[in-house]
């Protein structure tokens, strides 16, 4: 493999339409969230990473350094979007009602239920300042869930959680639909979470 193949990542498919999410999120906030945004993320970090590489086989520390701040955005902006994609599910398919085993009794242990969870989730998210992301992760260390918010695209893995379930609030994640008011937005992305996926998620960080 070649320093070329190891900087070529790439959008994830999607299993749904554009227009999938609606009413909840519109056709035209996906198709542009993922071929603009989510793209961007991708294309400008392959860029980086190859200046990356081949600022390391100049030696030239000066310039990995400066490319860090790149890779870090782009990075976090690529993993954040290629999870954020498959927590989401259309309503029709009735994924949006709750999580189910050991993930549903964990949240009531470190929440107290699934309603002061949901709530905790959603002010966390609502009360970002600027950019950025609302978490639910897995602290494998301490077997916990925790809420995390993270600035910009910022990774929540950075904070030590494995990611679980994430609420985008960046402005083109829903302004050209419910303009400034995010806390709506916010409350009505819950309708289309897929919690079968979420589970699964779950499942597989408690083992790892």
């Amino acid at each position: 493999m070649d320093d070329l193949d190891k900087t070529s990542y790439q959008l994830p498919e999607l299993n749904y339409d554009f227009n999938a999410m609606e009413p909840v999120i519109s056709a035209e906030i996906m198709e542009l969230h993922y071929t603009k945004h989510h793209k961007a993320y991708v294309t400008n970090l392959n860029s980086a990473l190859e200046k990356y590489h081949e600022a390391e086989t100049k030696n030239d520390v000066a310039q990995m350094i400066a490319l860090q701040a790149a890779i870090k955005f782009n990075g976090g902006g690529h993993i954040n979007h290629s999870i954020f994609w498959t927590i989401l599910t259309p309503v029709a398919k009735k994924s949006s009602e709750g999580p189910h085993g050991e993930l549903a009794k964990m949240i009531d242990r470190d929440f107290g239920s699934f309603d002061q969870f949901k709530e905790k989730l959603t002010q966390a998210s609502i009360g970002i300042q600027g950019s950025g992301w609302g978490w639910l992760g897995y602290n494998k260390g301490q077997k916990r869930l925790e809420i995390a918010t993270c600035a910009n695209q910022d990774p929540v893995s950075a904070q030590g959680l494995i990611p679980l379930m994430g609420i985008d609030v960046w402005e083109h994640a829903y302004y050209l639909q419910y303009k400034n008011v995010r806390a709506d937005y916010v409350k009505a992305i819950w309708k289309i979470f897929h919690w079968r996926h979420i589970d699964e998620r779950f499942a597989k960080a408690s083992l790892a």
